[in-house]
């Protein structure tokens, strides 16, 4: 199998992540006889994308064209000194047109995308999934969606890459950790978790947030978040690399997770999607206690290989209780470990798909 493979390496804001280099790229050089990699800095787009932002509107349009005019140009290249089996792509319509695929699958070319955050960004994806031959989505919920627009889509859960995400057989001296961005009610839980005495260490996007405005009104007499409401500079490592966020997996003996997408916990039925964190700490071999989310149930046997909470009072509760029963967190974590590698690698995730269309 020969495939052009077109997708960015970010998996959020920090230009250097690799994310998605880890997750797919590398996966199908692993099933793959040659993947050809499209030679163009998806960043910006990848950052910019959301249409529905004004602010971006102007961005997209410029960047567009330019991807179109590239990425057909060497599809065209590649194809002509050896054909291409399959375009693999992580793109939203704000990448390229409907039109642009329809001309690679004209080629003979087999048209796959991936597209996860579908869960609540579906506006991103619903112009473009049709022209493709099939749509990856790790979304089973949206799978309807998908069909009414007429798309071809394919359940393909998240997965690790265990040649990245590994057990570096660390002594953990972090009680418990949460690497993630601030947003939803990811910080009430930790506030909640830090004000019972329990050490916590969090990385991530925008957890400094209002915290130095804060401290600064305070000696005012003011309290922008309250007395007391926010957390102490010592519990935030800020952003951390794709190795460095390895290994405090490694060194948690609890490493946290939360579901919910965007603001819609502010909504009666928040939505909640399975994510890379949760197949990732796993592959690790580290103690997962996360929040409950009913599809990842179909993937880890719950308190058997991961660890469920439903609210913050079971998850203060669980935290405490596996702090102190050290074998019992140990043989859940060697479990998980083990369902990881055996099911959940990106290489048997997509190398199920190639197999399953031949």
């Amino acid at each position: 199998m020969r495939m052009f493979y077109a997708s960015h390496n970010q998996g959020n804001h920090q230009y250097d992540s690799m994310t998605w280099y880890n997750n797919l790229y590398l996966p199908l050089c692993d099933i793959a006889d040659e993947v050809i990699r499209f030679e163009y800095d998806l960043y910006n787009m990848a950052m910019h994308q959301d249409f529905f932002r004004v602010r971006n509107e102007q961005m997209i349009g410029k960047e567009k064209s330019r991807i179109e005019f590239e990425l057909l140009k060497q599809i065209k290249h590649h194809h002509n000194i050896r054909p291409i089996d399959v375009f693999f792509s992580y793109f939203s319509s704000a990448y390229c047109s409907k039109e642009l695929i329809e001309e690679i699958k004209k080629m003979g070319i087999i048209t796959v995308n991936w597209f996860c955050n579908a869960s609540y960004q579906f506006h991103l994806i619903r112009d473009l999934a049709p022209s493709y031959d099939y749509s990856l989505v790790p979304e089973k919920f949206r799978i309807p969606n998908y069909k009414k627009i007429g798309a071809n889509p394919y359940y393909c859960q998240e997965a690790a890459n265990p040649k990245v995400y590994k057990f570096l057989d660390l002594e953990p001296h972090i009680d418990v950790s949460f690497v993630g961005a601030r947003y939803a009610d990811r910080y009430q839980f930790i506030k909640s978790i830090h004000d019972e005495k329990i050490k916590i260490r969090v990385y991530g996007e925008n957890w400094h947030k209002n915290q130095s405005k804060a401290r600064t009104l305070m000696r005012y007499g003011y309290h922008l978040l309250g007395k007391g409401s926010y957390l102490p500079n010592r519990i935030l490592g800020g952003y951390v690399s794709d190795d460095e966020m390895i290994g405090v997996f490694n060194m948690s003996k609890i490493n946290l997770g939360f579901t919910k997408c965007g603001e819609t916990h502010l909504s009666e039925t928040p939505i909640k999607q399975v994510r890379l964190r949760d197949f990732e700490i796993p592959m690790c071999g580290g103690f997962y206690l996360t929040e409950y989310n009913e599809e990842l149930a179909e993937f880890f046997e719950p308190d058997e290989e991961i660890v469920f909470f439903k609210d913050q009072e079971e998850c203060i509760d669980k935290i405490k209780y596996y702090l102190k029963n050290n074998t019992e967190r140990e043989r859940i974590r060697m479990a998980g470990y083990i369902r990881a590698q055996h099911e959940h690698t990106w290489q048997r995730r997509l190398g199920n798909f190639f197999n399953s269309i031949k």
